[in-house]
This record gives structure tokens, sequence and C-alpha cells, in this order.
């Protein structure tokens, strides 16, 4: 099974707190993010930044999370995709903590697809997490921290793979995402 790798080391400054940590039915907004990649992953790795402890502590349990601070998150997200990439050594997921409801569906179909890089895309619209085979792990490293994943994908033939499942498309970055988070699993995806 392949690596995953889950990017919570931002500074959540749309959401005006740690948005990582938001309820939603009893379970914070992080947790329902890595419980929707474990069942896919060998390895998992949280990659934290400026909310590190609290990202610690929520899976101090958790044994088979593995919790990597990123000590350049202030330099941008790429450093945090990059801190991800040392931690792995296999064909890997990358996924925001801020996606908490992609279906196991969604996985299963990344999986079964072909390409170096896949990508599910709900509608007319690309979302994650991404699927990355382990040979691109080394053209990640060596771009600038000031790239991106639109920058590394651009060099790479990409598999878009269509799935029925709109939390593809959806994050939680703002109080209104989070309001909408909350009724998200009674079946409220507008």
């Amino acid at each position: 099974m392949p690596h995953g790798i889950i990017l919570a080391g931002g500074y959540s400054s749309r959401a005006k707190q740690n948005k990582m940590l938001f309820d939603i039915d009893g379970i914070p907004l992080l947790e329902h993010t890595v419980n929707s990649m474990r069942p896919h992953v060998d390895r998992l790795v949280v990659v934290s930044g400026r909310y590190h402890k609290e990202v610690e502590r929520l899976f101090e349990d958790a044994a088979d999370v593995v919790i990597v601070h990123n000590p350049r998150f202030e330099a941008g997200m790429f450093t945090s995709v990059q801190c991800g990439v040392r931690q792995i050594g296999d064909d890997f997921f990358m996924l925001p903590g801020d996606i908490p409801f992609v279906r196991f569906s969604t996985y299963r179909a990344l999986l079964e697809a072909q390409g170096p890089i896949r990508v599910p895309k709900h509608g007319k619209r690309r979302g994650h997490p991404l699927f990355i085979e382990k040979a691109l792990a080394p053209d990640i490293l060596a771009l600038s921290e000031t790239a991106n994943l639109k920058t590394f994908r651009k060099n790479h033939p990409l598999t878009e793979v269509t799935v029925e499942d709109p939390g593809v498309l959806f994050d939680v970055d703002t109080p209104e995402d989070y309001r909408k988070a909350l009724n998200w699993q009674k079946g409220d995806h507008t």
C-alpha cells in the first residue's frame, strides 16, 4: 500500500484560529481527514507547522500517525509538501488537512487508475487528494521551496480520475466553510 501525507502546517489565517481543531460531530477536522486516508496507506505522515503542539497532542495516542514539524512553514505550503515527501519511501497520497470528507471510493479509484500523477475530478473541477508515484519524489524535492504543486504537475503526465465525490472539492478555510462542514454529513453538500 502507498504512504500518505497530510498537510497541516499553515496559519489558518482566514479561519482566525487553528481550523484543524474545528469540532465536527465530536471529532476534530484534522482527525476526519486522517481517518479518511487511514485505510488506504501503510504509513501516514502529518506535516505540522505553526500549531505543531496542538497537532502533536491530537495524535499522541495514534501509533499509525507520524507527526513531522516543518520548521520552514512560514516560507509557504510547498515547504510542507517537501517536508512530507522527505518522510516517505513509496507511492503516496497527498492531501491538505482541511479537506475532511474524501470518500473511501475515491481513494480506491485513484489506486486502481494508471499514471504517475492521479487527481480526482468531480464535475468539471479537479480536487484532492493527489496520488503521486514515488519515482517523482526527487522532482518535488529538486524544486525551489517557492514553487507549488501546480508547477510540479505541469512537468509530468496527469491522469484525471472522474469520481462521484463532492468531498474532493470541499475544504474548510473560513468560519462559513466550517458551518457548511457541520451540515456535510447530514447530506447538505451545498
